[in-house]
């Protein structure tokens, strides 16, 4: 019986005086075990009622480290605090209920992230900020104050509670505040609708809007606890002019987008946010999947499964550093911007090196359909992967006009200056069906195109890489035919091209024996090395060179008949100007008033789909072809009794025969 009534004389003392005699031992005990000075100034209380531990403090002051921007952690006329003994005991952190007047909080990370302000006593191993579980909450004019260098994070949120005048409704805990992120503000506000005494138990429902510029987030769903985001089940809208302007704010670099409108379904489990269910619009495609965003071993990583139905080609444009504004107001004509008087289509958007060193993805798309129609690819795939600043697209993948092509894309950013290899394969695709824009005809068009392409340059935007690119481009033609019959307007005519290479009117198909379309690049420059297509009739041969440095072009094509006729032994065409205006020499008045805008979405696929390269060796049926056939060098073309060609190679236009 005595050792029952000790803990009774203890606990009956503790009730009558409200352990009011135990404020210096606790400011004593707390400052110590805080390392810092912890006062109360006011009213003091400790006790168990009856078995839950309350704790009341008026005007009580916690300081704050000397690097803090604030003198205080904490600062408030009126603290009450009732814990869980039961809970506690068992090592959990459980308070029943917290009660805050004009309360104030300063949490701050230091500036070298090795301290903050909330991490008490040894700070060598500073934690996270993790509130305890709350079941019930109030505050009033109580404002909470948010530092975090590292992420580039500052934020003030002022706090309260509106009471509820009936039981049929709930306490209402509103917030609102403003902040920078990344040097970007934005301001947020909501609440949350916490269970009151009367009916205690049910669900704390959570309304969030921000705002930071033209991002706009909408979240609304349930919290298990007014302060448990494990186990979540919310609801997000989010909508904005750029989707990387969202990811921004949380240290993720995605491409640039048009206006974006999304929604999801988000939930936080194990340290991860996972946003399911996900569906939405950017500019004028569709996208949905799932995406999740956690923090293994302390480093941020991405994961993400999603699809596009139909992808407008303007969309994909941002995607490899064209920009969104551009194709927006421009449309497909926007990829073209003037650089020192001439026209540039190769993207000069930079990547973004630091964010990428921050976090690392794997991500998976997939497109089913790219619009226009007349842009021949669909069934996109794509795999990538970001391990600390090592980017790889690989691959991918899409059909082009019955074709395939794969691609490996490697971009190396751990180390400077940034190099980026391109390894781009085209399987066996129907000249018909790839060229049927440019005035070829399907019927009659047995002839297919094989290449691939392998350079390898440095520089941290396309345009630098391709600007200092090595490597080897090359188109093979097996035998079959070609067939242009009407001359089309609509665009620079490739049809037409082939009506002056050969003559004014094709009344029948060309058939190609072999054809080998190949460049040598040496520091972006690349040489034909060889162009070279023999038909029944002809042996078509040019030089000369197109630049990715300024982009220009410079070559000279010519048609020797092998037999006599009025169109043959014609004087070189000429192809000059730029990738986004390019000429042909002679050309008629017609198509010159016609190649303007037109060319955009056609050298919108340059370099990646318009120039290939390398093949495997083909179905040769002669020796003069096998070479070609194989990809080789002009160096290694013969005739087709064997002697070497000195008809094709290297050089300038104005060193072709005849030119």
């Amino acid at each position: 019986m005595a050792i029952l009534a000790v803990p009774a004389i203890l606990w009956l003392t503790l009730y009558i005086t409200k352990g009011r005699f135990l404020r210096h031992p606790f400011e004593r005990m707390a400052s110590q075990l805080a390392d810092r000075p912890v006062a109360v100034a006011g009213d003091f209380q400790l006790y168990f009622d009856p078995i839950n531990i309350k704790f009341v403090a008026d005007r009580l002051t916690i300081a704050n480290p000397k690097w803090a921007s604030r003198p205080h952690l904490l600062k408030s006329d009126h603290v009450l605090v009732r814990l869980s003994t039961g809970k506690l005991i068992l090592g959990k952190r459980v308070i029943k209920r917290l009660e805050l007047d004009k309360g104030a909080a300063d949490l701050e990370w230091s500036r070298d992230g090795r301290s903050n302000t909330w991490t008490l006593g040894d700070q060598r191993k500073p934690k996270p900020f993790k509130l305890p579980e709350i079941v019930q909450g109030r505050a009033t004019s109580t404002t909470v104050h948010y530092r975090n260098p590292a992420v580039q994070l500052i934020a003030d949120i002022g706090i309260n509670t509106l009471a509820a005048k009936d039981t049929r409704f709930t306490d209402q805990i509103i917030f609102s505040g403003d902040g920078t992120l990344r040097a970007r503000p934005f301001t947020v506000s909501g609440r949350l609708l916490s269970p009151n005494e009367t009916i205690a138990g049910g669900e704390n429902k959570l309304v969030l809007h921000a705002n930071a510029a033209d991002t706009v987030i909408d979240v609304n769903g349930t919290l298990p606890g007014a302060t448990q985001i494990e186990g979540a089940d919310l609801y997000m809208q989010v909508r904005g002019s750029n989707l990387a302007r969202l990811f921004d704010f949380i240290g993720i670099a995605v491409p640039e987008t048009r206006r974006y409108r999304i929604r999801s379904a988000l939930t936080y489990q194990d340290k991860t946010w996972r946003f399911t269910r996900l569906r939405g619009v950017f500019g004028d495609s569709d996208i949905r999947g799932r995406m999740t965003v956690a923090m293994p071993k302390d480093r941020m990583r991405l994961t993400a499964d999603i699809a596009t139905n139909s992808l407008n080609m303007i969309d994909a444009g941002p995607f490899i550093g064209y920009d969104p504004t551009r194709l927006d107001s421009h449309g497909a004509g926007g990829v073209v911007v003037k650089q020192g008087g001439t026209p540039r289509i190769l993207p000069d958007a930079p990547l973004r090196i630091e964010a990428i060193r921050n976090f690392d993805a794997d991500v998976i798309y997939k497109v089913r359909a790219v619009r226009p129609a007349t842009v021949p690819i669909s069934n996109v795939g794509l795999t990538l992967s970001l391990d600390h600043s090592l980017l790889k697209l690989s691959p991918l993948t899409f059909d082009m006009a019955g074709g395939f092509l794969s691609s490996d894309i490697i971009i190396n950013a751990r180390n400077m200056p940034v190099r980026s290899s391109y390894d781009i394969r085209l399987s066996p695709t129907p000249m018909g069906k790839l060229l049927a824009r440019w005035g070829v005809e399907e019927s009659g068009t047995s002839g297919i195109l094989k290449g691939r392409l392998e350079m390898a340059g440095t520089g941290d935007t396309v345009h630098k890489s391709l600007a200092s690119s090595n490597g080897r481009i090359a188109v093979v033609i097996p035998r079959g035919t070609m067939w242009t019959r009407n001359i089309q307007l609509s665009e620079l005519d490739i049809g037409v091209f082939i009506q002056k290479m050969f003559e004014k009117k094709l009344k029948k198909p060309v058939q190609i024996n072999c054809g080998l379309i190949a460049f040598t690049v040496r520091d972006g420059v690349a040489s034909a090395d060889p162009i070279l297509i023999d038909t029944t009739k002809n042996v078509i041969v040019g030089r000369g060179s197109f630049s990715f440095k300024d982009e220009s072009l410079d070559m000279a094509v010519r048609a020797d008949g092998k037999k006599f006729s009025l169109f043959s032994g014609q004087s070189p065409i000429g192809v000059g100007g730029y990738f986004a205006q390019p000429t042909i020499d002679p050309i008629s008045p017609e198509l010159i008033a016609r190649a303007g805008t037109g060319l955009a979405l056609g050298a919108f696929l340059s370099p990646f789909a318009a120039i290939l390269s390398f093949i495997d060796v083909g179905d040769a049926q002669s020796a003069a072809c096998g070479p070609v056939l194989s990809g080789a060098r002009a160096i290694a073309q013969r005739t087709s009794k064997g002697k070497p060609r000195e008809d094709v190679g290297w050089g300038t236009p104005s060193k072709q025969k005849g030119g």
